[in-house]
């Protein structure tokens, strides 16, 4: 049925018109709240002028269901007295409500009431009728109050033979509908009953109209139930917002407000317990769950809930929202400690504890406790952080407080690491009382290393060594921090205590064996056993609250053997998993090691975006010293593609003075020395070089599949034209490079051509592309087919440069290398002597100027660059055209810029 209003309709003017010819007729219209009671009642008072007929109204009120005579009086005060007639009438309601009604519903009648009064007051009524037809209207006759409703039923029996229709309403499922008063009415025969329902989903459809229907009506059905005023409400909502809103919350709340005080409190209670359960025990009502039933029962004829519970989240907080602040902490309360007796699980009672404020408790702490864990475990890291936060605010043993505080800062890393820097001084000064356990201490120590506080980090660690013999729990710690600190903080090792043979757990057990690969790889250089291992934890690691570090450091062991192809794919997979998480702060990390793979890969455009997501999921000043590892990957692939302009602000980003004895501080002083040799800083780019060289050597990290530094250096050496510095170097890294390292050994021959003669280039380049194209870094490889293409160029063989020119274009397009594609020689045109035009358009730029007359210093001015960028460009001019001196250049040049 879409409406049965106007059926009902149809059936009260039908009764109406009976009774204005004589025949009383009484309805009785039900239906639970907003199905349209009130608005029939008030259609049927306009429609009874039309027939000659006198409406007197009156509506029932919760807060006026104490005052006896109350609904009548609004009936009386109505009606056209004579003067006479209504100074009695005020006298009887007077006497009426001072009289002593009874108020236990089993002695509900009409016989211990003063019948005198009751009858005259029903005589002025019926008298009244004599002179005109009456419809006497009440609306809500379930808050009327008692005598009133007694009085109406005592007039109801004596309306069969008068011009009156009695029209009532009431709401189905009403505690407040006395049944014998239902039944007294109902049961008289001239008594119709009528009633309204809810919208169907066709109702709901038509009165949203035919658009909104489209696009609203099945949500707009599902959280009204139907009910029109939450319909109406809804629309307006999702129109606005899109959502449920403060509309919707205000229709729930005037439904539940309408239903009276008792469905109300009950109301009060659902949304504190979310669901059905022992509202009553909650509310200290000495009722049976009986009673609380029925006031469900109203809530859910109503519309307001769906299987027991609110129809959606907005209606229970604005529920809870009308309790007062007071009554809501105390309910939650209340809820926690049944909860707690009847053994709910410990999310249940943490919820409670933490809307409360309190944890008091001893059981409270330990609920708190266990919920935080299981939410970590299934990815609510939100919620574990606020149950852990009421803990460490709430305990007051110390032991206790700190391993709250430890747990609580591994929970916020998840988020973001700058979060637990407020409780690393309260976990230092728990140390050094003795309440922080020796696992514990680790943890500290990690975390101040991160944030770049060296000498508390050291101080920690030389309390740690204060302490003796560790424990068992505390050695397998130590055991598993040994290869980390190895592989990422390899400056502060020392300071580590050592720990002879421990039995760990399978997880630490994991822990050390994942960072004793990479902490190998980045001693020894990559071994097929190393690349096994790596692949055998990850194949059983989950990103669980314990499992980051093991899954970080082997998909480095695993990047740093030169797989980027088979690190790739554990890594995405791995980014997916803490994206479902909610951990944004191992998203970011995983993007950091996923840009670094995307770099040895030669994809230069995602190791770049990969950076950039990692630097927006986490600040940069908030990653600490590790700020070295996305910061450099991005500065790396920057430069390889020529967008010095994009990366600015990056290069310019100040990072912490500790960073530098760190992992993190090798890979950014890489990226910043690429940076500044792409920027034409040669100089500054063999400083940072040099110095990331030197503490790779210095903590025995000298390995080239991490940073082949020399390579970088010679590769500046060159750009300062100190060729036989540069040869040694390469010659050096030649024979540190193992079977293994076929990238470094491919870049190390290409840079070797580079400083050999012209003839002997072609055959090293030849070696280097076996070597390069094996190892899978596309960007490497477009470099060496560039200066194989210019090889063949430098040697004459025109047709083979400029068949692997193209080549070297494609896959330089492909690597997003657009500085690189630049360089490359033009191949579509010759110059007038049939000379190949070889230059790059930035060296044809200078050399145009050069040949007009123009000093390196003008140049510089007109062009934007760097004297020493000039230099540069101006001595490969003159290696590729074959001259030494500028008035040998060709005049074709000056001709072509002045055109």
């Amino acid at each position: 049925m879409v409406d049965d209003r106007r059926e009902g309709m149809a059936t009260l003017r039908a009764l109406l018109t009976e009774a204005v010819a004589g025949k009383g007729r009484i309805a009785m219209v039900t239906g639970a709240v907003a199905t349209g009671k009130s608005e029939l009642l008030y259609a049927l008072a306009e429609r009874a002028f039309d027939l000659g007929a006198l409406p007197l109204t009156a509506t029932g009120s919760p807060a006026e269901s104490g005052l006896p005579l109350g609904v009548l009086s609004q009936l009386l005060h109505q009606a056209p007295l004579l003067d006479q007639q209504r100074v009695t009438t005020l006298r009887l309601l007077h006497e009426g409500a001072r009289s002593q009604l009874p108020r236990d519903p089993a002695t509900e009648s009409i016989e211990h009431v003063d019948l005198q009064i009751v009858d005259a007051l029903c005589t002025v009524l019926l008298e009244l009728a004599e002179r005109c037809p009456l419809v006497i209207a009440v609306d809500d006759v379930h808050h009327a109050d008692r005598a009133s409703q007694l009085c109406l039923a005592y007039l109801a029996r004596r309306v069969k033979f008068a011009n009156v229709m009695l029209v009532l309403s009431a709401a189905e499922h009403s505690p407040h509908l006395r049944t014998l008063f239902h039944t007294e009415i109902l049961r008289q025969p001239h008594c119709r009953p009528v009633r309204l329902t809810h919208l169907s989903r066709d109702g709901v459809d038509a009165r949203l109209g035919e658009d909104a229907a489209r696009r609203f009506g099945a949500v707009v059905h599902a959280l009204s139930g139907g009910n029109r005023l939450l319909v109406d409400a809804l629309l307006e909502d999702l129109q606005t917002t899109g959502a449920p809103g403060d509309r919707y919350g205000e229709a729930v709340l005037a439904c539940v407000r309408r239903l009276g005080p008792y469905v109300q409190e009950t109301a009060h209670g659902l949304a504190v317990l979310g669901e059905p359960g022992s509202i009553g025990r909650l509310l200290g009502r000495g009722e049976s769950e009986a009673a609380v039933a029925k006031s469900l029962q109203a809530l859910a004829g109503a519309g307001l809930l769906v299987d027991g519970r609110f129809r959606h989240e907005a209606a229970r907080s604005a529920v809870l929202a009308e309790l007062d602040a007071a009554d809501r902490i105390h309910l939650h309360r209340r809820a926690a400690e049944l909860a707690h007796r009847d053994g709910a699980t410990a999310d249940v009672v943490a919820g409670h504890l933490l809307h409360a404020s309190h944890a008091g408790d001893p059981w409270a702490l330990s609920a708190l406790e266990e919920a935080a864990r299981l939410e970590l475990r299934d990815n609510g890291v939100e919620s574990a952080i606020e149950y852990l936060k009421l803990a460490w605010r709430t305990c007051d043993d110390e032991r206790r407080r700190a391993r709250i505080a430890t747990t609580l800062v591994r929970a916020e890393w998840r988020i973001n690491p700058s979060t637990p820097v407020g409780h690393l001084a309260g976990l230092t000064d728990a140390l050094h009382k003795g309440h922080l356990g020796g696992g514990d201490t680790v943890v500290l120590a990690k975390a101040l290393l991160w944030h770049g506080h060296t000498q508390d980090a050291m101080d920690v660690l030389g309390r740690l060594r204060e302490l003796g013999e560790p424990d068992q729990e505390t050695a397998a710690e130590l055991a598993a921090a040994r290869p980390w600190f190895r592989a990422i903080y390899p400056s502060f090792l020392p300071h580590l205590p050592e720990v002879g043979a421990v039995v760990s757990s399978f997880g630490v057990g994991r822990r050390i064996q994942s960072a004793g690969a990479l902490a190998d790889v980045l001693t020894h250089g990559p071994r097929e056993e190393t690349l096994a291992t790596a692949e055998h934890i990850l194949r059983g690691c989950r990103l669980d609250e314990m499992t980051m570090d093991t899954v970080e450091t082997a998909l480095l062991a695993l990047t740093y053997t030169d797989r980027p192809g088979r690190a790739a794919p554990w890594c995405d997979a791995f980014i997916a998993e803490a994206e479902t998480r909610r951990a944004p702060s191992r998203q970011a990390r995983l993007a950091a090691i996923r840009a670094e793979i995307g770099l040895r890969g030669g994809d230069l455009a995602a190791a770049a975006a990969d950076a950039r997501h990692a630097l927006a999921i986490i600040p940069a000043g908030s990653w600490g010293v590790a700020v070295g590892g996305p910061l450099g990957t991005l500065l790396l692939a920057g430069a390889a593609m020529g967008r010095l302009d994009d990366c600015l602000p990056e290069f310019n980003q100040p990072v912490p003075d500790a960073m530098l004895d760190t992992r993190y501080g090798l890979q950014y002083l890489r990226g910043k020395g690429r940076f500044n040799l792409m920027a034409g800083q040669p100089d500054q780019a063999l400083r940072d070089f040099l110095l990331c060289g030197e503490l790779m050597t210095r903590w025995k990290l000298d390995v080239p599949s991490f940073i082949a530094w020399r390579l970088d250096a010679a590769e500046a050496l060159i750009a300062l034209r100190n060729d036989d510095e540069a040869r040694r170097l390469v010659n050096e890294q030649l024979s540190r490079c193992g079977r293994q390292s076929q990238r470094v050994r491919g870049s190390a021959l290409r840079l070797l051509a580079a400083v050999s003669e012209v003839r002997h280039r072609p055959m090293l380049l030849r070696q280097a592309a076996d070597l390069l194209q094996a190892g899978g870094d596309r960007y490497e490889y477009a470099r060496l087919l560039f200066d194989l293409t210019e090889a063949y160029h430098a040697t004459g063989e025109y047709r083979r440069a400029g068949m692997l020119g193209q080549r070297a274009r494609a896959l330089a397009k492909e690597c997003h290398a657009d500085s690189l594609r630049r360089a490359l020689p033009r191949m579509d045109r010759d110059d007038p002597a049939g000379v190949p035009v070889l230059l790059s358009d930035a060296e044809r730029r200078v050399a145009e100027l050069a040949a007009e007359g123009y000093t390196n210093r003008e140049i510089s001015a007109r062009l934007f660059i760097t004297v020493s960028t000039v230099e540069q460009h101006m001595t490969r001019v003159f290696r590729k055209l074959k001259v030494s001196r500028r008035t040998e250049l060709p005049e074709t040049l000056a001709d072509d810029a002045r055109t």
